[in-house]
């Protein structure tokens, strides 16, 4: 330890630390304690003063003209937070208090409810059954990765059939029954979910909350005995417990003295993070289950310059989906466009699209291609395909015709599509025309009433071709906008859960230490624990322990006052 002589210790200025100085008077005097809110004080936000008390001591009695006693106390005007001391206190008292009759007898209806909700929270607590729980979700969820979800049961008959059930045992009744074919709003899987939600608020009221309540107060042990028997403990031979309180203070630490009583605690955060922890994954259960069962899902393709309904289009998927105000909204595709690679590939495709309320308003309008969805009324509209629905040609000068694009099977990803013009009697068997195909809206490729091929033309370009006697004219190619639709009330409650869960965790790594010193005459016993890291703490303490100045004498007849209780 670092010598210091003389050394005034009275420091009524230190910057979150909590100080009560109570003086020590002969047992013939009685002294009356202050009121509560006095015994613990703030220095840094308190002014102290001094009050010089000339009390008279049996040994004043005796040796008239000795000093009179001053003592500095330092007062506060908010109430400490209740302590836990003693360990009668801790331990609920020594058993001599009166108990109510009333107290005694309890039983009846009440008092089984009670035992039985202790069990119940007892079982649903247990961290057994809560990773069984998890496990079992995660089988779940996989099973519901195999199985195809939303079919209609025939193909569940045809896939799963009973005379070929799969492991043997798994057939279409399982499926059906048990509602697997929509996995995530089925009995089986929500029912797990609200298990594990369960165990998880048993397991914060049983244990968490019970730690945090523990860890917020002001445990000041009284023994040295008691001290000792931390995880960390030492001995400072000739120093000042208020030194000691000055150094952990500077170490980020909360100091609170009492008499000749420390007490100092550090990563609080770290004790109420498994809370956190436990909301947030109730939250992201809770978010999943809205999104699972109170969800709107639906798709459809509409040409370039036609309307439709939202609420034509969606429908729901569980038994929580709820239509809104926004379901009556009219969306009309102004126009749909593509861009393209230098090679001719399809690299975007965009669609112009215009919201309309019940008058026929505009009320939005926003140009949408894949990754970039609108987002309206707790509905988003995502660009996920495109078709061509129709040429519009001239024939022979006349017209203009509409013909319908039909999509044909080819092999691969890529799409290709088709119409044909009759050319001739169209009441004949053997009918036959110009057929058109195209890839894209960029080019149309043309074929004779023999299949021959006749050549290409594009979209707008104005120039005519003749095939069989007749003079087509490709005016332009009409595209359709593949769109998706959904609302998803859950998506909200999933990110907060999932920001909040990461937020926690990295929070629960933080240490909570306790540090408990007392003053024992001319030394301090300090001693301590952590519920993390382990093997820096004691290197921690040793470091700042070394900095704590001894207390020596000066000279032979004027010694250094040495701080204790009184």
């Amino acid at each position: 330890m670092k010598t210091l002589s003389p050394l005034n210790s009275s420091n009524p200025c230190l910057l979150k630390t909590h100080f009560l100085k109570v003086p020590i008077f002969n047992p013939i005097f009685k002294f009356k304690p202050l009121p509560h809110n006095t015994h613990h004080a703030r220095i840094a936000k308190v002014p102290s003063f001094t009050i010089n008390s000339k009390l008279k001591s049996s040994q004043d009695i005796n040796n008239k003209g000795k000093k009179s006693v001053s003592q500095k106390i330092v007062l506060s005007e908010t109430s400490p937070p209740p302590l836990a001391v003693d360990k009668d206190d801790i331990n609920g008292g020594s058993g001599n208090e009166s108990v109510p009759v009333s107290s005694k007898k309890k039983g009846g209806v009440s008092g089984l409810a009670k035992k039985l909700s202790k069990k119940v929270l007892q079982i649903l607590s247990n961290l057994s059954l809560a990773i069984g729980e998890m496990f079992t979700i995660a089988a779940l969820m996989a099973l519901g990765t195999v199985i195809e979800q939303g079919e209609a049961p025939d193909f569940y008959f045809k896939n799963y059939p009973e005379d070929h059930p799969v492991l043997g045992f798994f057939t279409w009744r399982w499926v059906l029954t048990l509602g697997f074919d929509h996995m995530f709003t089925s009995p089986v899987f929500i029912g797990m979910l609200a298990l594990l939600g369960a165990s998880l608020m048993a397991c914060t009221y049983t244990t968490q909350i019970p730690l945090v309540k523990v860890s917020r107060r002001w445990a000041f042990l009284h023994s040295a005995e008691t001290i000792r028997k931390q995880e960390f403990s030492d001995t400072l031979t000739r120093a000042s417990i208020e030194d000691v309180g000055t150094l952990l203070m500077g170490a980020g630490y909360e100091v609170f003295l009492k008499g000749p009583c420390l007490y100092a605690f550090q990563g609080l955060a770290g004790r109420l993070a498994p809370i956190g922890v436990h909301i947030s994954l109730l939250l992201i259960m809770v978010g999943g289950t809205l999104s699972a069962a109170g969800s709107f899902k639906g798709s459809v393709t509409v040409p370039q310059g036609l309307n439709f309904v939202v609420g034509d289009v969606l429908g729901p998927t569980g038994f929580l989906s709820t239509p809104t105000e926004a379901f009556n909204t009219e969306i009309h595709v102004n126009r749909f466009y593509m861009d393209y690679f230098e090679s001719g590939e399809v690299s975007q495709f965009h669609t112009d699209l215009s919201l309309l309320d019940m008058d026929g308003k505009e009320v939005m309008r926003k140009t949408i291609s894949v990754n970039d969805p609108l987002r309206y009324g707790g509905i988003t509209i995502y660009q996920t395909d495109w078709s061509i629905s129709a040429l519009q040609i001239l024939k022979d000068n006349e017209g203009p015709y509409n013909l319908a694009m039909a999509p044909l099977q080819i092999n691969g990803d890529k799409k290709l599509f088709g119409t044909f013009l009759p050319v001739g009697d169209i009441n004949s068997p053997d009918v036959k025309g110009i057929s058109m195909l195209a890839r894209d809206l960029q080019s149309i490729v043309l074929y004779d009433k023999e299949g021959k091929f006749a050549g290409v033309r594009r979209p707008n370009s104005k120039l005519p071709i003749n095939i069989d006697g007749s003079e087509i004219v490709i005016l332009d190619a009409i595209g359709s906008s593949g769109l998706d639709l959904k609302t998803d009330p859950g998506v909200p409650t999933v990110y907060a859960g999932f920001g909040a869960l990461m937020l926690t965790t990295c929070i629960s790594y933080l240490s909570h230490s306790q540090i408990w010193a007392i003053q024992d005459g001319t030394s301090v016993i300090i001693g301590g624990k952590t519920n993390r890291a382990k093997m820096e703490f004691p290197e921690e303490m040793n470091r700042l322990l070394d900095k704590v100045p001894e207390i020596v004498e000066s000279s032979s007849s004027q010694q250094v006052d040495t701080i204790t209780s009184g």
